[in-house]
């Protein structure tokens, strides 16, 4: 049972919770982007030899920048395949390289700081 003076506070976040419900809902008919999607996507780019294996192009990253790798993002851009990776360089500074997935060309490295 819900004590009296609680009572009023309910239904207030309920009213609340009803009126933000559709802003917050994704639009009908959009499908959430998974793991699984990018996972399955990649697969089959490497498959149809589209894209260099992960070992091959984690070694060519560590090669043009010694570090660790933090982050990565293979996305499509222009019709080519790129890996983004973030590395945390042996001198402390973190640098995002850019790497053609196909060729394992270094095409980019930014300092992040």
């Amino acid at each position: 049972m819900v004590r009296p003076v609680l009572r009023p506070l309910l239904l207030a976040l309920v009213a609340l919770a009803s009126i933000l419900a559709p802003c917050l809902a994704p639009p009908p008919g959009a499908v959430p982007a998974r793991a699984d999607d990018d996972g399955e996507r990649a697969r089959r780019a490497l498959e149809r030899g589209e894209i260099r294996p992960l070992d091959a192009v984690l070694a060519a990253a560590r090669a043009a920048v010694p570090g660790d790798v933090v982050a990565l993002d293979l996305k499509r851009d222009d019709g080519r395949w790129l890996y983004k990776l973030r590395i945390l360089g042996t001198d402390g500074r973190r640098r995002d390289v850019k790497i053609d997935a196909s060729s394992l060309k270094l095409l980019d490295v930014d300092d992040d700081d």
